[in-house]
C-alpha cells in the first residue's frame, strides 16, 4: 500500500468547474504533482462558498479512472458490430484523418459536420481552435440547440439579452418560484441562498411535473403538465389585472407592447388554465394572490421547461411576470434563467474563433438536435465526416435509434475526443483521448452568477491525452494549414479571451441597469493577471440592474410586444391531445427525462460510486397509472411509442403525478438493460423559438416487460 502523500508535498491550484451547471464553481485542486488528491470549492467565492456537488467532488476519481483513454484509437471492426479497437501512434492517426478530411473538403467542406457541446464550458478547450479550423476549412455550421437555445432566444426576445437578478440576493426574497427547476440536483448554490431566505421567513413554491427533491422541501409543489407553464403564466397574469396587483408606473416606464399582452391576457381566466395544466382553479388563485401581494418576489427559472415545443413562448411570459408588478425594483425581486449576457460584451469571440477565416463563405448549418435525421438524409452533400467533441450524441441526442443507425453508415467517417469509449466513441472510425479538466488550462464565464474564473492545470496529461485545442492545433497543421493562428499557444487564447482593461478614462463602472452595449468603452474589462492571481474576477455590476429600466434593448425597454415577434401566446405541446388526439389514444402517457440527481446530461455514468447511487435506470409513474395497467412497484415495465422502445425498473415512488412518467436520464445506452436509454422515446421536433430540442414532448405507453 502506498504511503499517503504529505501535507508539506501537496500544492493548491485555482481550478473552475467545466460543467454545463449554472453555478460554475471556484474549486481548490489538491495535487502531489502526479495524482489529483482532491478536489474542493473555495470559501472565498462567493456563490460557491465552499461547497461542490457530489458530481464535482469525485473529479480525482474521473481523471484517474481505470477506463480513461490514454492512447489514440483506431476501429478494427465493422460499426454494426461489438467495438474493437487497435492502439496508434498520435502521428499515423492525425496523418490519417487529415487525409480523409483533405479528400472529402476537396470535393465539398459542407460534407464535414462538427458535433460539440458542452462536455467543457470553457472558452478555449470547448471551441477556439476548432472553430479557427473550421472556418478555415469552411465545414458545415452546427447550431448547438440541444439544451438552451428556446429560453436563450425568448430572454432575447424579452429583456435584449441573456441578464437577471443577481443569485445572491434570492436570500433577500420574500417569495421565490423556482420555476422547472430541480435546484437541490441541478442549481446547488442557488438552492443554498433560497434555503436562507426560508429561514427567515420566505415561501418557496416549486413548479414542475415532478415531486423532484427540491419540490419535497418548498412549501407548496404545483405539479403542472409538462408543456402547459405558457397557460399557466397567462392565468397569473389575468388575475394580476383583475385585482389591480400590478406596477403602473413600472409598467407605463419600462414595458413595450403592454396593452397587447394585457388583451391576451384576460383571455386566460383561471378556468382556462387549470383545464390544461392540471392544476386546480384555487391553486392558480392562490399563487396569483401570492406573487402580487409579496415583495419582493423573485423567479428561479430553469431550461427544464422550455423542452417543449412551446417552450420559447412560455419563458416569455414567464419573463414579463417581475415586469408586471414591479419585482425588479429590488434587488431581492425580478427573475434568473440566465446571466449570460452580462459578460457578453467582455468576450473576445472574434480573437478566439476567428470567423474572418471564412473569407466570406456561408457554409450550410446543421441543427444539432435533428442530427439523426442529418446523419440519415444522403442528398448532395451528405455528411461523410462527423467529428465530435465535448458530446455524447448517441446518448444525448433525440430520436436515438435515428442517431445510432445514422453513425453505422459504413461510409461516414467519424472521428470522436473523447476521455472515455462512450457510446458515440463506440461507433467512431478514431478515438482520440483528451485531457480532463485537471491537466488544461482554460477560462470560464457563467451562466448563473456573474463571475470569470481561470482553471490551471493540476497535472500534466496523463498518458499521451492533449487537450483539444492542442489536437486541432496538430490536425490543422497535418491538413497544411500551417499559418500564424495556428500557432498561438494556451496561454496567448486565454489572455485574448476577455477584453483587457481600456484607457483610464474609460474605466468607470458601467452606468444604469443594462449590460455595456460597445465596448472599449464598457467597464474596466477584465485583466488577465489579476484573474489569474485570484482565480476569479467579479464583473462591476448594478445590484438591482432594473430598478429604473435601461433594459438592453434599443429603446431601453422590455418587450411584452417584440417587433417581429409580436405577443407571446401559450403554444401546446406537438405530442398531446389537443394538438394529435390518435396519438393521445395510443400513447396516453407524457413522458419528461429529468436529469438523474448523480449525473450531469451523460457525464459522470461512469464514474462507479455515483452510478452506484443511481443504480439503474427508473421509469418514474403514479400508483393510479400502474395500478390501471396491472403493474407493480420494482417490476420490469416495457415503455414504447413510435419510434421506439426501452426497458426499465418501474419506480411507484411518489414523484410521478398522474398522466406523466419519468424517465430519469441521461444513461448511457451501454448501461441500459436493453442497451438502450430514453431518448430512444423523444423525438426531433424543434421548439418554437430557438429551434430548440423537445426533450419533455413526447408520449409514450407502458405495459409489463
Amino acid at each position: 500500500m502506498s504511503a499517503s502523500p504529505s501535507t508539506e508535498s501537496l500544492r493548491t491550484v485555482h481550478g473552475a468547474c467545466p460543467h454545463d451547471c449554472p453555478d460554475t464553481c471556484a474549486l481548490q485542486v489538491q495535487t502531489d504533482g502526479q495524482r489529483v488528491i482532491k478536489v474542493s470549492g473555495r470559501a472565498d467565492h462567493a456563490s460557491t462558498h465552499g461547497a461542490l456537488c457530489t458530481k464535482v467532488s469525485r473529479y480525482p476519481e474521473r481523471t484517474h479512472h481505470p477506463e480513461r483513454l490514454l492512447t489514440p484509437l483506431k476501429r478494427v471492426s465493422a460499426k454494426t458490430e461489438p467495438p474493437r479497437f487497435e492502439t496508434v501512434s498520435w502521428e499515423a492517426a492525425l496523418a490519417d484523418i487529415a487525409t480523409r478530411l483533405n479528400a472529402i473538403a476537396a470535393r465539398d467542406p459542407q460534407a464535414i459536420q462538427p458535433y460539440s457541446y458542452a462536455g467543457t464550458m470553457g472558452l478555449l478547450q470547448g471551441g477556439s481552435m476548432a472553430d479557427r479550423l473550421w472556418n478555415r476549412l469552411g465545414a458545415a455550421r452546427l447550431e448547438r440547440t440541444i439544451c438552451a437555445s428556446a429560453g436563450a432566444e425568448a430572454l432575447n426576445l424579452t429583456y435584449g439579452s441573456r441578464v437577471g437578478m443577481h443569485l445572491r440576493f434570492f436570500a433577500e426574497s420574500k417569495l421565490i418560484l423556482i420555476w422547472g427547476s430541480n435546484s437541490i440536483a441541478s442549481n446547488l448554490h442557488f438552492w443554498t441562498y433560497a434555503n436562507q431566505a426560508k429561514r427567515a421567513g420566505a415561501k418557496l413554491v416549486c413548479i414542475d411535473p415532478r415531486r423532484s427533491e427540491t419540490a419535497d422541501k418548498c412549501h407548496q409543489h404545483l405539479a403542472l403538465r409538462p408543456g402547459s407553464d405558457g397557460a399557466l403564466a397567462l392565468a397569473l397574469m389575468h388575475e394580476l389585472i383583475r385585482h389591480d396587483w400590478l406596477d403602473h408606473d413600472y409598467l407605463a416606464r419600462h414595458v413595450e407592447g403592454w396593452p397587447g399582452l394585457r388583451e391576451r391576457a384576460l383571455q386566460w381566466p383561471p378556468e382556462r388554465a387549470a383545464a390544461l395544466t392540471g392544476l386546480n382553479v384555487a391553486e392558480i388563485e392562490g399563487l396569483a394572490r401570492d406573487y402580487g401581494q409579496t415583495a419582493p418576489a423573485a423567479i428561479r427559472l430553469n431550461y427544464g421547461m422550455q423542452r417543449v415545443r412551446g417552450g420559447g413562448n412560455a419563458v416569455r411570459l414567464i419573463a414579463l411576470l417581475p415586469c408586471l408588478v414591479g419585482a425588479w425594483k429590488h434587488r431581492a425581486g425580478g427573475l434568473l434563467l440566465s446571466s449570460s449576457g452580462w459578460v457578453a460584451p467582455y468576450k473576445n469571440n472574434e480573437a478566439l474563433e476567428r470567423p474572418d477565416l471564412l473569407a466570406g463563405r456561408q457554409p450550410r448549418s446543421v441543427n444539432m438536435s435533428a442530427i439523426g435525421d442529418a446523419l440519415l438524409d444522403l442528398n448532395d452533400p451528405p455528411i461523410q465526416a462527423l467529428v465530435v467533441y465535448n458530446s455524447n450524441p448517441a446518448a444525448v441526442a433525440p430520436d436515438s435509434g435515428r442517431v445510432i443507425r445514422g453513425l453505422q453508415r459504413a461510409d461516414l467517417f467519424t472521428v470522436v475526443i473523447e476521455h472515455f469509449l462512450t457510446d458515440t466513441a463506440d461507433l467512431a472510425d478514431y478515438v482520440l483521448p483528451a485531457t480532463t479538466q485537471m491537466e488544461h488550462l482554460d477560462v470560464h464565464a457563467s451562466y448563473g452568477h456573474t463571475d470569470v474564473l481561470i482553471n490551471e492545470p493540476a497535472i500534466a496529461p496523463l498518458g499521451q491525452a492533449k487537450p483539444n485545442t492542442q489536437i486541432f492545433r496538430e490536425l490543422a497543421l497535418a491538413m497544411g494549414f500551417d499559418e500564424p493562428w495556428v500557432h498561438e499557444d494556451d496561454e496567448a487564447l486565454a489572455r485574448m479571451a476577455f477584453f483587457a482593461p481600456p484607457d483610464a478614462a474609460d474605466a468607470a463602472s458601467p452606468q444604469g441597469g443594462g449590460p455595456p452595449r460597445e465596448r472599449p468603452s464598457a467597464g474596466p474589462g477584465i485583466p488577465f493577471d489579476a484573474l489569474r492571481e485570484q482565480g476569479f474576477y467579479s464583473l462591476p455590476l448594478p445590484e438591482a440592474p432594473f430598478a429604473d429600466g435601461s433594459w438592453p434593448t434599443p429603446n431601453g425597454k422590455v418587450w411584452a410586444a417584440h417587433p417581429q415577434a409580436g405577443v407571446p401566446d401559450f403554444v401546446p405541446n406537438q405530442e398531446c391531445a389537443e394538438t394529435d388526439s390518435a396519438r393521445a389514444v395510443r400513447y396516453p402517457l407524457a413522458m419528461i427525462s429529468p436529469p438523474a440527481r448523480n449525473f450531469l446530461n451523460s457525464s459522470f455514468v461512469n464514474v462507479k460510486s455515483l452510478r452506484d447511487i443511481e443504480r439503474e435506470p427508473l421509469l418514474e409513474m403514479h400508483a393510479q397509472d400502474a395500478a390501471a395497467r396491472g403493474l407493480q412497484d420494482g417490476q420490469m415495465v416495457r415503455v414504447f411509442n413510435a419510434r421506439g422502445e426501452q426497458l426499465l425498473r418501474l419506480a411507484l415512488n411518489g414523484r410521478a403525478r398522474p398522466g406523466v412518467v419519468n424517465g430519469l436520464g441521461v444513461w448511457w445506452r451501454k448501461f441500459g438493460v436493453d442497451g438502450k436509454n430514453v431518448n430512444e422515446l423523444t423525438h426531433q421536433g424543434l421548439t418554437d423559438i430557438g429551434a430548440g430540442a423537445c426533450f419533455y414532448d413526447c408520449l409514450v405507453e407502458v405495459t409489463a416487460a
